[in-house]
């Protein structure tokens, strides 16, 4: 369900974000400090955030909705 979901938004976001975290080290791109980053405008930021949430909830359903249908086919 919805909990679901959102919880493996919050793994994904979390394993990327340590991801980049790795990547940064002993460059000059400072990853870590743009992830700490807080926006000016928060309503933007908000406005994104439920964007991209709301997407991964669409290609979710439509892969399980495609998932369903091969099983249906199948038997």
């Amino acid at each position: 369900g919805a909990k679901f979901v959102h919880m493996v938004y919050c793994f994904a976001r979390y394993v990327m974000i340590e991801d980049m975290k790795k990547l940064s080290v002993g460059t000059d791109i400072p990853f870590a400090e743009a992830i700490k980053w807080r926006p000016k405008d928060m309503y933007i930021a908000k406005a994104r955030h439920r964007v991209a949430y709301n997407k991964l909830l669409q290609i979710l359903q439509r892969q399980d909705f495609i998932i369903q249908e091969y099983e249906e086919r199948a038997q």
